[in-house]
């Protein structure tokens, strides 16, 4: 008998903080990205490499992607955020790389 156990995407995920290679990925994304999906695929796409954090809109119309886990998982994402198979379209990505706080649970869109 073969028993499965189906994963969750919060089975993987959680606080990063004791993994030796954590970082934290801060990205403001500018272009046609609110009203678009943006928010909900970058969740998306985070929580597929096991990261945690946020998406947020922003007044001046940019997404602020703040991502933690490990830096090859986080250079993904932002690659990602770079790729023309996003929703909307992205005009450009500034990025800030700084060590890993702790403190997020899952990743939210806000």
């Amino acid at each position: 008998m073969i028993t499965l156990r189906i994963r969750k995407a919060s089975d993987r995920i959680g606080d990063v903080t004791g993994e030796k290679d954590a970082v934290r990925l801060t990205a403001w994304v500018g272009g046609r990205v609110q009203g678009v999906g943006f928010r909900w695929w970058t969740r998306c796409r985070a929580l597929e490499l096991g990261l945690v954090g946020s998406a947020r809109n922003l007044d001046d119309g940019r997404v602020r992607v703040l991502a933690e886990g490990s830096r090859d998982n986080c250079q993904q994402l932002l690659d990602t955020l770079r790729s023309t198979s996003s929703p909307g379209r992205v005009d450009q990505v500034v990025e800030h790389w700084s060590p890993a706080q702790g403190g997020l649970d899952g990743f939210v869109e806000e």
